[in-house]
C-alpha cells in the first residue's frame, strides 16, 4: 500500500491522540472532512491502523513494577515454541513477549503491583511451564523513555 505525506501525517496525529475527531484532523492537516475519512477508513481496511486503544497509567492503577525476562527454552523445537507462546497468551501479567536470536529465546515483559506479585507469578506460572531451562529477570528502576508512537 503507498502511503502518502498527508497519510502519515493523519497516522501521527493519530498516534498522538486517538480521540481527535475527523473535523478536528481535517483542520490540522488543512484537507475537508470527506477525504480525511475516506484515508482514514483505508488505512483501517488495510490494515495500517490496527486498532484503538486507551494507554493507562501503571502507577496509578498500583502496578508500579516492570521486569524484563529472558527466557531460554531446553530444546529449541517446535513444540516448545508453541507451548511456550501459547502460555504466554493466557498470562495477563505479560504485556510483551518477542522470539528473539542470541543467547536466549524470548524477551517478555511483565507488569506487577511489586516484587512480591512478581514473585509469586515468577514461581506460579513463570516457573512451572515445563519447556523452560533457564530465566534472567531485570527490573526495571525507571523508564526513561516509554512511548506506542511508530517512527513514521
Amino acid at each position: 500500500m503507498y502511503l502518502d505525506e498527508t497519510d502519515y501525517r493523519i497516522l501521527q496525529l493519530l498516534q498522538t491522540n486517538a480521540q481527535l475527531t475527523i473535523k478536528e484532523i481535517a483542520a490540522e492537516i488543512n484537507l475537508s472532512i470527506t477525504p480525511v475519512h475516506d484515508r482514514i477508513k483505508k488505512l483501517e481496511r488495510e490494515g495500517v491502523i490496527e486498532k484503538y486503544v486507551t494507554i493507562l497509567n501503571k502507577k496509578r492503577l498500583g502496578k508500579g513494577l516492570t521486569v524484563f525476562c529472558n527466557v531460554t527454552l531446553d530444546k529449541q523445537q517446535r513444540e516448545n515454541f508453541q507451548e511456550f507462546s501459547e502460555a504466554m497468551l493466557q498470562m495477563p501479567e505479560v504485556v510483551e513477549c518477542c522470539v528473539v536470536s542470541g543467547t536466549f529465546d524470548y524477551l517478555i515483559k511483565i507488569i506487577a503491583t511489586d516484587v512480591e506479585s512478581y514473585h509469586n507469578f515468577y514461581q506460579e506460572k513463570l516457573a512451572t511451564l515445563k519447556a523452560i531451562s533457564h530465566i534472567s529477570s531485570f527490573f526495571v528502576m525507571s523508564e526513561v523513555k516509554s512511548t506506542t508512537s511508530l517512527p513514521i
